[in-house]
């Protein structure tokens, strides 16, 4: 941690350049710490790269320097070429190498002391001398790669730190200690690849920036007159990235598309950017874990859905193995696609979600078992007098019953520059061989509460609905956090409630971001303009003119973009004699791989897409009844395994014939010997203010005796899913309307709060919820 520990990070950079050579000089940021990497330019087919093990002073480099230039003056001498804030990676085409480095940056924000930076502007650099050439360097595809490659623009959404492991949430870089080569292979760092080479061949991670693609925002609020700093943070994964299109569903190693972890952390506003306490959440959001697909058209808006059975839901269960392995248990699914429709689409990925969550759950132990909860958001949100954020809110504040969140406190030893190392300390971004006076004085995160478990939300795109449950966790979060910290009074914070509308405005804008990334347009937030009172009919024109957007850019322009996606990620690796990548047919990757004097084989998933001709396609030309119809009484249940592998969110990717149980993971518990947490948990609740809670950690979600404009006085129905595999608890507007506006006929409608013939009392719901927190299973209303 540099502003703890005056760690010598390099972060600033010269880059020189002789007929032979380029020498990078670096530097930390107190300019007491110098050091030289040396890169070949007369080799063009591999990479030649050497660091000088010395470490210089400013006088001594200059002096280094000016021999280097005296040396080199027949051939032209030591020519400058940039300033720079770090290297990016080193890619090849067919021609020679190049270096991406960052030539602007921009700080975005502090996190306990560190730095974050966003990227201002980049450069692309040759490394070989013109002199050395290949022929093949001036040739058309050669540009054209270039181009693609530059078409992914580093200035918008990438973020980085020198100091601080921000491609982690801020519980793992309390609780685990990995750092170096470590923190580049997690599933965040997108520049992995392009990095993977030089990182591999001086063995440490000085000289190169590890990215993270998403959104960060930080800003300083106010609350009950006391000043505190919020951060929103949400990071892309770079497994299955792509497009809307052309990356959905779930792949055969578990991983989902538009992958996102969003982390939400409070801390108290201080002169030296170093809090005595802080609070973070963390929730997930990711496509339906089935295998679809969805042909991008010209000529129809919404695409066919292309359902692909899975007959023992082997990609399922693995990307749900994933989720435990990284955060532990509990995981809770909010699932806000649609039940019904007049043309089966989302109800038809619904059924056979909820028939897989089911199937899953047989192979695991009860306290192991996804809880899956669903919601039909867009029923809802028409439902006259419902006030869809504050139903969620009273969702997401019962679910966070089960998860809780991190509460950790700075000892004050961690401001002195002799604090002692600890065992729970903040991860530092260094090279594989660390010095003794970067691991001296590491600052001391203590935890006093620690997050078990995670919320996974997903619609069909994961993008517009999933983003308002996403508000509507952090706000009850936001509460707690503000509470545990000593800013409120109470743990929750009202919607109209000047916090509320600070939230939704950074989650407004994370939503914005993220749909521009893998939607091609800002996010529908058509909730959130209601909650703030706008006038509906500019709501109206202005949700018709992304969707126009979004159609514009997924039929014509994603193709491209996901191409540039392959390149950046190392997905597709060009060859000579191999068919360039914008001759394949839609996204299809081939088992090349090249990178630096490696020269390693990445074995890449073909991916064949088929051609719809119908409204709703299962491959196999299998019938939508028989697919939702009944349970596998022919298949395996889950192999269990006894030991559990340490958690990772990173890149050894789960093989399907190494089967991990969802387990849980020190997400859930202290280190150090630390109490029990459902013990600790009650000391903590107590000592905040909090009643006392029962020790079996009932959750009660009374849907009915909320106030305002909530479901005190609206009209359910007792139903079960279309083509269920299983009995379900389901809650539903019996004033469910069509595509026309009109009432659904031929349903039993039921006033729950008139009558309870036909449903239980809320007492008895509230015991059907306890039996779903207590085994999983399936909650839906």
């Amino acid at each position: 941690m540099e502003a703890m520990t005056g760690g010598k990070f390099l972060q600033k950079f010269r880059l020189y350049e002789t007929r032979s050579k380029f020498y990078l000089i670096g530097r930390d940021k107190s300019r007491s710490h110098w050091r030289v990497l040396k890169i070949d330019r007369l080799e063009c087919a591999e990479l030649g790269v050497e660091e000088d093990p010395a470490s210089y002073t400013e006088n001594e480099c200059q002096e280094l320097l000016w021999r280097i230039h005296e040396g080199n003056r027949l051939t032209g001498g030591l020519k400058f070429v940039t300033k720079c804030y770090g290297i990016v990676g080193f890619v090849k085409f067919l021609g020679p190498y190049y270096m991406v480095v960052i030539t602007r940056r921009r700080k975005v924000g502090t996190i306990c002391g560190h730095e974050i930076y966003s990227i201002g502007k980049s450069e692309m650099i040759a490394i070989p001398s013109v002199i050395v050439w290949p022929n093949v360097a001036y040739s058309r595809d050669e540009n054209r790669y270039k181009r693609l490659l530059c078409s992914v623009d580093l200035s918008k959404d990438f973020f980085f730190s020198y100091s601080y492991n921000i491609m982690r949430s801020l519980q793992k870089n309390i609780t685990e200690k990995n750092t170096g080569q470590v923190v580049y292979e997690t599933m965040f760092v997108w520049n992995e690849f392009l990095t993977r080479a030089v990182r591999n061949h001086l063995k440490n991670t000085s000289w190169t920036v590890a990215l993270v693609h998403g959104f960060f925002k930080q800003s300083k609020l106010s609350v009950s007159g006391k000043d505190f700093w919020l951060t929103l943070i949400a990071r892309r994964s770079r497994h299955f990235a792509g497009t809307r299109f052309l990356k959905r569903g779930v792949n055969e190693k578990g991983r989902v598309a538009n992958d996102v972890e969003t982390e939400q952390i409070v801390f108290e506003d201080t002169s030296d950017g170093i809090p005595s306490q802080m609070a973070s959440v963390v929730q997930h959001r990711g496509s339906i874990p089935l295998v679809w697909f969805q042909e991008t058209s010209r000529l129809n808006i919404r695409p066919d859905i292309i359902l692909k059975p899975d007959v023992d839901y082997k990609a399922t269960r693995l990307h749900f193995e994933n989720l435990a392995l990284r955060y532990g248990n509990p995981i809770i699914i909010l699932n806000l696609i649609k039940t019904r429709e007049k043309k089966p689409r989302e109800s038809l990925l619904r059924a056979e979600f909820a028939k897989a969550i089911h199937y899953i759950n047989k192979g695991l132990t009860e306290d192991k078992r996804l809880k899956f909860l669903h919601m039909d958001l867009s029923k809802l949100s028409r439902r006259k007098g419902t006030n869809v954020l504050a139903l969620l809110n009273k969702v997401a504040s019962d679910v966070l019953d089960l998860t809780e969140f991190l509460h950790c406190e700075i000892s004050a030893s961690a401001k002195s520059e002799d604090a002692p190392s600890g065992e729970r300390t903040v991860a530092k971004r260094r090279g594989d061989k660390c010095s003794s006076d970067q691991s001296e004085c590491v600052a001391k995160l203590v935890p006093l509460l620690l997050q078990k478990g995670v919320l996974r939300t997903n619609c069909i795109d994961c993008l517009d609905r999933t983003n308002v449950a996403q508000f509507a966790y952090g706000l009850a979060a936001l509460g707690r956090q503000l509470h545990a910290l000593g800013f409120i009074e109470s743990p929750k914070i009202e919607l109209h409630a000047p916090p509320a509308d600070d939230l939704m405005d950074f989650y407004e804008r994370m939503g914005d971001t993220l749909a521009i990334q893998y939607g091609g347009s800002a996010a529908h937030n058509k909730i959130f303009c209601e909650q703030r009172g706008q006038w509906k009919a500019a709501t109206q024109s202005q949700e018709f003119l992304r969707t126009l957007q979004r159609y514009y850019n997924n039929a014509y322009t994603d193709h491209d973009k996901q191409d540039a996606i392959n390149v950046f990620l190392g997905h597709f690796q060009p060859q000579q004699g191999k068919p360039a990548l914008w001759k394949l047919d839609s996204d299809q990757h081939y088992n090349i791989g090249r990178q630096g004097t490696l020269k390693e084989e990445i074995a890449r998933s073909f991916i064949k897409r088929s051609l719809s001709d119908g409204n709703i396609l299962l491959e196999n030309s299998l019938p939508v009844s028989n697919c939702n119809n009944g349970e596998n009484t022919g298949l395996l249940p889950m192999q269990q395994l006894d030991d559990i592998r340490e958690p990772s969110d990173s890149a050894p990717d789960i093989s399907i014939c190494e089967p991990n149980p969802c387990s849980s993971m020190n997400y859930g518990t202290v280190p150090g010997g630390r109490h029990s947490m459902s013990e600790e948990r009650q000391n903590y609740l107590k000592r905040l203010g909090y009643p006392e809670l029962h020790s079996s950690n009932f959750l009660d979600l009374d849907l009915l005796s909320s106030s305002g404009n909530s479901c005190d006085e609206e009209i359910f129905e007792r139903s079960s899913l279309i083509n269920s595999p299983m009995d379900e608890i389901s809650v539903e507007s019996s004033t469910s309307y069509s595509e026309q506006g009109h009432v659904d006929e031929g349903r039993d409608d039921t006033d729950l709060s008139r009558s309870s013939s036909q449903l239980s009392d809320t007492r008895d719901y509230s015991d059907r919820f306890a039996h779903w927190v207590a085994n999983g299973g399936m909650l839906c209303y």
